[in-house]
């Protein structure tokens, strides 16, 4: 199918009439984009007004395996037939225990893992607050700058990425200490990587231990192995195993927060495991469902709560949700998306270095895998973050048949489906080299 292809300027007239009655019955939400869309195949997605686009975004990285994917309908349909919903908390069914089985096995540590079925992201890192307080019976939490765990008031409280975020919901939960994350084209520190020593991860024993935070306080650390609405900030291979060492040093647990960076879309089935480290507690959702509202922790059998009632919910789990996450799981497996998201992020890689060259807006160029991200400045030399121009981008992306969408203060994420072929891919990318020409022009 050639794409894009559009033959309505965005938002047409259908799309206009839906994003007026939005505003009017939706509370204010994080709308970033005049796109209306109606169906969509792979990576390709149709608007209300017949205009085809090339999807970059995998409904913020949701879509791992494209839209309605057959094989996961099919499974869906199948389950719908028979029954959708009966509280996995409460009652017993196969496809949970299937699909937990699966996930244990799955995931990095050849320790016994248990798993608890969520809803969603914030709602996978709320259990594994509430799971680590538990079992340590610490009160304490170490997150970073820049970190995005969610919204609830529980995961807000871990959450550093945007002020936005947080403003008008103090006071959140006590007991989190935030400290800057290995982002090498932003020292916060204004070393430099690798002659830094890794300065970024011991200063929380070397500094915050002795003065601020007592370490047999802290339950858990929790961390991104890929930062994601802080900007796609890849940390140095020797972030996470520091972290992990000084967290066993003083009986603190790592939590790997796989939410948006898990099942393949790095070039691994979780991130963490580009950095050889095994975490206590994995937080998973988005891709688990192909689009399915279903979250899941996954954590060594020794944290468990073991007293009924101490943490549950009506839908974790829930039946329909389970069979797409298992067929899921399946698909990625079937089809080598891994190995796919790898090779595809290598060009995809090359291409954006490519631009980098070409377009002195482009300051940075990070990720892996098919996580990928350009960060845009106003002057290379001084990095002054451009917002501004990065919307612009976006904008004059979608105007030609792409779909973006932003992260941190100034980037652009690029995380198109893992079934995106290669014609699309390559589309895309030119797409977005013009968007990039088109904004410099303006300027």
């Amino acid at each position: 199918m050639k794409a894009p292809n559009i033959v309505v300027p965005p938002p047409g007239p259908k799309a206009k009439e839906i994003i007026e009655r939005d505003t009017k019955y939706l509370a204010t939400s994080t709308k970033t984009s005049p796109l209306v869309a109606e169906r969509g195949e792979g990576a390709l997605l149709q608007d209300v007004d017949g205009n085809l686009y090339i999807d970059f975004t995998s409904g913020i990285g949701v879509l791992n395996t494209g839209f309605s994917h057959p094989e996961i309908v099919k499974a869906v349909k199948e389950q719908v037939e028979k029954l959708v919903h009966f509280a996995g908390t409460d009652f017993y069914y196969r496809v949970q225990v299937d699909l937990a089985e699966k996930l244990t096995q799955i995931t990095p540590g050849d320790y016994e893992k248990k798993v608890f079925f969520t809803n969603s992201g914030t709602e996978s890192v709320e259990a594994a607050i509430k799971l680590t307080r538990w079992s340590t019976q610490r009160k304490r939490f170490i997150a970073f700058l820049g970190a995005f765990h969610g919204r609830t008031m529980g995961s807000l409280s871990l959450t550093a990425s945007k002020t936005v975020h947080r403003a008008r919901f103090f006071p959140t939960m006590e007991g989190v200490t935030h400290i800057p994350y290995a982002y090498c084209y932003r020292c916060p520190y204004r070393q430099e990587y690798p002659s830094c020593g890794m300065y970024c991860a011991k200063i929380l024993e070397e500094l915050y231990f002795e003065t601020a935070v007592p370490p047999e306080e802290v339950a858990a650390i929790f961390v991104e192995p890929v930062q994601g609405e802080g900007g796609y900030i890849v940390p140095p291979k020797e972030f996470i195993p520091e972290l992990k060492r000084i967290a066993e040093r003083h009986g603190i647990l790592l939590v790997d927060d796989e939410v948006q960076a898990g099942f393949g879309r790095t070039g691994k089935f979780f991130a963490v495991e580009h950095y050889g480290v095994v975490p206590d507690v994995i937080t998973t959702a988005k891709a688990l469902g192909s689009g399915y509202p279903i979250g899941a922790i996954i954590f060594r059998k020794e944290l468990d709560f073991g007293v009924q009632g101490a943490h549950s919910n009506t839908y974790g789990g829930n039946l329909v949700a389970s069979t797409a996450a298992l067929k899921t799981i399946e698909v990625i497996e079937k089809e080598r998306l891994v190995e796919r998201s790898r090779r595809l992020g290598e060009l995809m890689r090359k291409r954006l270095m490519e631009m980098q060259e070409k377009h002195e807006l482009i300051g940075d160029v990070r990720g892996l895998g098919l996580m990928q991200a350009t960060e845009l400045v106003k002057d290379r030399r001084t990095k002054e973050y451009a917002p501004k121009e990065r919307e612009m981008v976006v904008e004059e992306a979608l105007k030609r048949g792409l779909i973006l969408l932003p992260a941190g203060r100034s980037a652009i994420r690029y995380i198109p489906p893992l079934v995106i072929e290669e014609e699309h891919l390559n589309a895309g990318l030119d797409v977005l080299d013009e968007a990039f020409s088109a904004v410099e022009k303006k300027l």
